[in-house]
């Protein structure tokens, strides 16, 4: 019976360290491919190197990490470089959504899909091949221009302040929020909520969760009593 509970207890710690921890690693691990997708590290000179000395950053591999001020052991990126990468397709940039700065130039990239930069907000300069043209269109950069071999996409646009696009795409009780180059995303003002925000009020937390919590605290009990009974026979 002491080893049956010596095993419970032991899994119940194990699980509150993953639980109190997991979220502040997850991001840190999610990175290791994407920083390490080629070899070598930021070269000195580059956009994301002049970013990463100006913002007291740390370079990991082709990422220039920030810490998090609210998280412990937690970094994101803040700039990627991975020019002269020999990458034909890019297929996944996700994990650096939080990105300023992003090199993809000098790699043979035929393609570039624009969902590729959805939910990029911060994004404010990304350097690309001179065949490829920027995300969302010429519209949704205040400055494009190609140089030799490089196509510039300077300071993202705010695409909610064009004309049409809160009247038009947005339904009533709902605002207009950029969600990157190109893409945007309908927010519910005000106590609004659900589909097309046509419900008004907060949400009912306690009618919601209220009746699901008891009966998680109550089949808890029931499995605790049970085991025990067992251990006990044991």
């Amino acid at each position: 019976m002491t080893g049956v509970h010596s095993q419970q207890n032991s899994a119940v710690v194990l699980l509150f360290i993953h639980l109190c921890f997991s979220s502040s690693y997850q991001l840190t691990e999610l990175q290791v491919g994407l920083c390490h997708l080629c070899n070598g590290t930021v070269q000195n000179g580059t956009a994301v190197s002049q970013l990463c000395s100006a913002a007291a950053g740390l370079i990991d591999g082709r990422c220039c990490l920030l810490r998090k001020e609210t998280t412990r052991d937690a970094d994101y990126v803040i700039g990627l470089d991975l020019s002269n990468c020999s990458l034909s397709h890019v297929e996944d940039l996700q994990d650096a959504f939080s990105a300023t700065t992003i090199d993809l130039s000098l790699n043979p990239i035929v393609n570039l899909d624009d969902s590729l930069f959805e939910g990029f907000i911060q994004l404010t300069n990304l350097i690309l091949p001179a065949n490829l043209v920027c995300p969302g269109g010429n519209a949704s950069w205040d400055k494009v221009k190609v140089k030799g071999e490089t196509n510039f996409c300077e300071g993202q646009k705010d695409i909610c302040n064009q004309t049409g696009y809160l009247s038009l795409n947005c339904p009533e009780n709902s605002l207009c929020v950029p969600y990157g180059p190109g893409f945007f995303q309908c927010s519910c003002v005000d106590d609004f909520r659900g589909y097309k925000c046509r419900r008004e009020g907060e949400f009912p937390i306690i009618q919601v969760f209220g009746p699901l919590a008891g009966s998680t605290v109550l089949v808890s009990i029931l499995l605790w009593v049970t085991q025990r009974r067992k251990a006990t026979s044991v």
